[in-house]
């Protein structure tokens, strides 16, 4: 029962974080633009992180396939881990607090997921310990 509430919460706030960052990147498009072109990046990037930071949302709260909610996962692993090490690179660690709160949220997120969803990720923590037990 623990598991199935750690999933939710964890699953419900990565959401939430993430939807809140592309309602960001909506409202205030010209100060990201602004603050990516300060990192490096290319401004075009913040219509293509808006359009995945959604899809990922979506993927993995509907999980009409279990693949494409896993690669969501990694998608937003991957993000988090930038994100942050992007901030420090900058000298802005404070940046950096936000995708360190997301990664917590996705790693709770993703190694219970298999406690509350009919259809096991083969990648889930739950699985693999269960598979070990039973063999």
């Amino acid at each position: 029962m623990a598991a199935n509430y750690a999933y939710w919460i964890s699953t419900a706030l990565l959401s939430l974080l993430y939807l809140a960052s592309a309602t960001l990147y909506i409202v205030k498009r010209d100060w990201v633009r602004k603050n990516l072109a300060e990192f490096g990046y290319p401004t075009y990037l913040v219509s293509i992180l808006i359009v995945v930071k959604l899809l990922a949302v979506i993927a993995i709260l509907a999980r009409v396939s279990v693949p494409l909610s896993d690669l969501a996962y990694v998608g937003i692993f991957y993000h988090l881990l930038l994100s942050a090490i992007a901030h420090i690179g900058v000298r802005k660690p404070n940046g950096a607090l936000p995708a360190v709160v997301g990664l917590v949220l996705l790693i709770a997120s993703f190694t219970t997921q298999n406690t509350v969803r009919d259809a096991p990720s083969p990648y889930g923590l739950i699985a693999a310990t269960q598979k070990a037990t039973v063999s």
